[in-house]
């Protein structure tokens, strides 16, 4: 099973100055950034998934500046990933339509010939044709009843797009696979959609649709699917949140999935920032200890300009919380002294004025017994990859792109080697 990393320029600053919270004055984005697979010891992921979407163009915006999006179809998707040379010769480079950024849409603004050209463009190993996202799911509808005008709507435009790009992707040569994309507001509707595809001539087929769906559903779409289609004919499972869970799924013989979850966690979980492989061929995850800039963060910024507190009492417990963790690191700070100092900013920024004073003080005194585990544990102290051993407990401070994101890439790294474990 292949682990494709969904990237939207997710890139760190290795120069970045973590006691001055900056980046060096001659630092140029992109060109000075390194990507995961650049900056960890080895590529953290089986290939890069690239959807137009994040990249952009005149009909949907996308995350690339216009001059990156001009140089990714001049130079290609290897080069411009940096993924050239014989270290990443075995990566795949996949490619999707960016059905999310068009959601609103009544139609897809791009035809199988626009992707087709997108993907000759970028040099792209795999691609996926056009779909149109169906949001509704009912796991009792039989067959291809009881959907909405526009759901069924949307499911044979997905179709009808799959049929006319596997005969346009016939241009790009057989060192390209076309991926036809299933869609559907049901387990039997997504079966229907996955023989009709595999009756088309795909081989490699592209599940949509998984984003906001629970295991259980996800379960009953797969089981669907798979029985639905010869066992020769792969799958591939888009946007697959539950990339943690993924042995529960292997007996569906999924050959790929990409996901950014072991990334996006590191920031975005309310608990689960960092992964730490264990024994038993699980993960544990730690919480990051939170400690924004106090000039930074929202919630800071509004007390101060409401004078709730000062700015310079705020700089003083920031700073405070900074020495403490690192001097904890070092061994000259006790862990009651540094867990003191984190709980006292963490008052500041924690402090919700919605909800009463008792919820305010249990939310505090949950986040302290959670930065104590983390402190408890120095997980960042035994880690050997890349990342852990030039941050040290920086990767563990939530607080700026920098960190937050080498945190990311660390995840990356531990979720990759635990995924060829169990796999």
């Amino acid at each position: 099973m292949k682990f494709i990393f969904a990237d939207a320029l997710d890139m760190i600053d290795p120069a970045y100055d973590f006691a001055a919270d900056r980046s060096p004055a001659e630092r140029t984005r992109y060109w000075s950034d390194q990507y995961p697979h650049e900056y960890l010891d080895t590529a953290p992921y089986d290939g890069v998934l690239v959807s137009r979407g994040i990249v952009g163009d005149h009909k949907i915006p996308g995350k690339y500046s216009e001059s990156q999006a001009m140089r990714f179809r001049r130079v290609g998707a290897r080069e411009f990933l940096r993924l050239t040379g014989p270290k990443f010769k075995g990566l795949s480079i996949f490619g999707d339509c960016g059905a999310f950024s068009y959601v609103d849409q009544a139609v897809p603004p791009y035809t199988p010939d626009d992707m087709v050209e997108f993907y000759g463009d970028g040099g792209f190993t795999h691609g996926c044709s056009v779909d149109h996202i169906i949001f509704d799911f009912d796991p009792k509808a039989n067959g291809t009843k009881g959907a909405r005008p526009e759901a069924k709507e949307r499911f044979d435009i997905t179709l009808q797009n799959a049929r006319g790009f596997l005969k346009s992707a016939k241009a790009l040569g057989r060192h390209f696979t076309p991926l036809g994309v299933v869609q559907g507001w049901s387990p039997d509707s997504m079966a229907s959609a996955a023989r009709k595809l595999q009756a088309m001539g795909y081989t490699y087929l592209a599940i949509g649709g998984m984003v906001p769906l629970g295991s259980p559903a996800i379960h009953l779409c797969l089981d669907a699917i798979r029985r639905a289609v010869k066992p020769s004919v792969r799958l591939h499972i888009l946007g697959f949140a539950k990339a943690e869970q993924v042995q529960e799924f292997v007996k569906y013989g999924i050959a790929s999935f990409d996901s950014t979850s072991p990334l996006i966690r590191a920031f975005k979980d309310a608990r689960a920032n960092y992964y730490v492989r264990t024994g038993n061929r699980s993960l544990k995850y730690y919480t990051a200890v939170r400690i924004p800039q106090a000039t930074e963060n929202s919630r800071l910024v509004r007390k101060a300009k409401e004078g709730k507190v000062s700015q310079e009492v705020l700089a003083t417990l920031e700073s405070k919380a900074l020495k403490a963790i690192r001097g904890y690191d070092r061994g000259t700070v006790s862990l009651d002294r540094a867990s003191k100092a984190i709980r006292e900013y963490s008052r500041e920024f924690l402090h919700d004025p919605a909800v009463s004073d008792e919820k305010n003080e249990a939310i505090l005194q949950e986040n302290e017994r959670r930065v104590r585990e983390t402190l408890e544990a120095r997980p960042w102290k035994t880690c050997k990859c890349a990342v852990c051993r030039k941050a040290g407990v920086e990767v563990i401070i939530f607080r700026s792109s920098n960190r937050n994101k080498r945190r990311g890439f660390h995840n990356l790294a531990m979720y990759y080697s635990h995924l060829r474990d169990v796999h």
